[in-house]
């Protein structure tokens, strides 16, 4: 088969400068891995030219089996192959490694090469590269952009006559390394052309290794593609580089959203991982909202609130201080100041979820208020139910968990407790201090309190005088 685009994204690397237990690769970045970020990046731009023409192709090394098992778990609509480079020895012998391995590889129209390690990378640079490629009618050009301080990177070496190469900076002498324009990493070329000269590169340089730049020489008909934006091909290989990527891509997120009409007090200090928000809602500093979360219209998420994983519907408040996890905030429900809310809570329209109140997989209907310093788990809540201050659902009875059931418009009075599984029906009333332990069907009445004596003068045999 025929393609136009075949990507290669070099995985290979062990990253033991950032110190985390896993392979580069699969360091974590914005609740996903660094590879995601190139991967995700190279299959939109591939989509765009070319949908259904494309190849990807992974070359791994150092941890092989955990980065290979983590695309296929998560990658199983796309056509991925893999490469094994089991001697890291250059750039270029990862990509010989990629043609010698992947027969298709070779049936590419175009190679683009991408590393695991730059995750800021963007679709629209990408095709930027192939279609200067194509519209210059070019074997080859490299992303380039120009560092005030370019410590670490290959130099760009511009000619007289328009053509370049690339020098890496052990072998740069002074002069050169006094050049800003800085090679990315990032290339697209002809794959004849890559076939051509691939396998004649040699490792006469300091440092022993196969270097990919030797594909682009004065003499060959490539051209470098300089940037302005140069945090978009910023590598990462310490866990410092890894903030601050992860600065840069939030601060897009911030800026993306500001133009759907999200508003935030201060950007600087939110950290907002997905750009599911809508048109006038309302971030305060020191909010968490991680990438699988979504946030409705005209939502206000108040300071210091952590959201994983959740869904809240347009017009809710989550007062300040909150904790959701895989729970669903229906239309124009309150939470909070300091509720948590647990995996499987939903919560209806309209309803209110005080300060201290805890919520775990239970569904609370429309209007339902649990106001403040309560439990609420494994349970069912009829709409408009008022719960009162200090109610506990006792649902676990040390082997198993077990379920509250209540209907809608009933009273429960404070510090009340229900021990599952019990059934109240609709508009019953709990008078305060009861322990309900058997079913109450609809419109009934109980208390379970026991009756109050008072000894007159007894008050002070229990007071302690200082």
């Amino acid at each position: 088969m025929k393609y136009e685009v075949g990507t290669v994204i070099l995985s290979a690397g062990a990253g033991t400068r950032m110190n985390l237990n896993v392979p580069k690769p699969l360091a974590p970045f914005m609740g996903d891995c660094l590879v995601d970020y190139p991967l995700r990046a190279s299959v939109a731009m591939m989509n765009t030219v070319a949908p259904s023409k494309n190849l990807i192709g992974l070359v791994t090394g150092h941890g092989r089996d955990l980065v290979e098992n983590y695309i296929n778990e998560n990658y199983k609509n796309e056509n991925i192959s893999y490469a094994f480079q089991k001697e890291q020895l250059g750039t270029a012998h990862a990509l010989r490694c990629y043609f010698d391995q992947i027969e298709d590889s070779k049936n590419c129209e175009y190679t683009m090469v991408l590393c695991a390690d730059t995750p800021l990378i963007e679709e629209a640079s990408l095709l930027h590269l192939y279609n200067e490629l194509k519209n210059k009618g070019l074997d080859g050009v490299a992303a380039t952009f120009s560092v005030s301080a370019p410590k670490g990177y290959g130099r760009i070496i511009r000619s007289e006559d328009k053509g370049f190469h690339i020098v890496e900076e052990k072998d740069a002498n002074e002069q050169e390394r006094r050049v800003q324009e800085v090679n990315s990493g990032v290339y697209v070329l002809k794959t004849s052309f890559i076939l051509e000269h691939l396998y004649s590169i040699d490792s006469e340089n300091k440092a022993g290794e196969f270097y990919l730049t030797d594909l682009f020489k004065d003499e060959f008909n490539v051209a470098p593609i300089l940037f302005d934006d140069a945090s978009s091909f910023l590598g990462v290989n310490n866990l410092e580089q890894l903030e601050k990527s992860e600065t840069i891509m939030r601060r897009r997120i911030a800026t993306a959203l500001r133009v759907k009409g999200v508003r935030f007090v201060d950007a600087r200090h939110t950290y907002i991982n997905t750009q599911k928000i809508g048109r006038g809602s309302f971030i305060h500093p020191y909010v968490n909202i991680d990438e699988k979360s979504e946030i409705g219209e005209n939502v206000t998420i108040e300071p210091g609130c952590i959201i994983i994983n959740s869904k809240i519907e347009d017009g809710a408040h989550v007062k300040a201080y909150s904790h959701l996890e895989e729970v669903v905030l229906r239309n124009s429900s309150v939470v909070g100041p300091y509720a948590r809310l647990r995996p499987g809570a939903d919560i209806g329209p309209e309803s209110k979820i005080g300060n201290f109140v805890e919520i775990k997989k239970s569904k609370l209907d429309r209007g339902v208020k649990v106001s403040h310093l309560s439990y609420v788990g494994d349970a069912e809540i009829g709409e408009e139910t008022n719960i009162g201050c200090g109610f506990i659902t006792c649902n676990y009875d040390g082997a198993n968990k077990h379920k509250t059931v209540i209907g809608k418009k009933s009273f429960i009075g404070s510090d009340s407790q229900t021990v599952a599984p019990v059934n109240i029906g609709d508009e019953c009333f709990v008078a305060s201090g009861s322990t309900v332990t058997h079913d109450m069907s609809d419109g009934s009445f109980a208390i379970s309190r026991t009756k109050q004596v008072t000894k007159e003068n007894m008050a002070k045999r229990f007071l302690k005088s200082k």
